[in-house]
């Protein structure tokens, strides 16, 4: 008896593992590094492309940023402008 109540509580718990696997396969380091390229291959030259794109303000870590946007140096590029 105990046996079949441990098999009916590892079943479901076999089945969600299988199919996530089955589903979401761990990808090669070189498919990795490929995303990882697309992810950060956006380059912005002005602010005013940043803002064009609907992108700003971008944070640091984020595809695009670049400290060349980010004049205060706090992480942040691109925000906006108050005037004072």
């Amino acid at each position: 008896m105990a046996r079949d109540s441990t098999l009916k509580a590892v079943a479901p718990l076999a089945a969600l593992t299988f199919l996530a696997v089955y589903n979401f396969p761990i990808k090669s380091e070189e498919e990795k590094t490929a995303m990882r390229f697309t992810e950060q291959s956006v380059y912005y030259r002005y602010c005013s492309d940043v803002r064009a794109a609907g992108k700003a303000p971008l944070r640091r870590g984020q595809p695009g940023y670049a400290p060349h946007l980010d004049r205060d140096d706090d992480g942040i590029a691109c925000e906006p402008y108050h005037g004072y």
